[in-house]
């Protein structure tokens, strides 16, 4: 036996899953949340610190 459809939730339901497939390509395409990335730029700039804090003054070239 055939299963009973209503259209109008069909189309909605086919429209809802083109739109989170848009987003999904979207999200892909423009990277991570700000929040993301800003604690990670946060991270490198801690580590790059910690890290020239430990370098060995450079005697300068003549």
């Amino acid at each position: 036996m055939t299963r009973i459809i209503n259209l109008r939730q069909a189309r909605k339901s086919r429209a809802r899953d083109a739109k989170r497939a848009a987003s999904d390509t979207s999200a892909a395409l423009h990277g991570e949340p700000k929040a993301l990335r800003d604690a990670r730029r946060a991270e490198e700039d801690r580590a790059r610190r910690a890290l020239d804090a430990h370098r060995a003054p450079q005697e300068p070239e003549e």
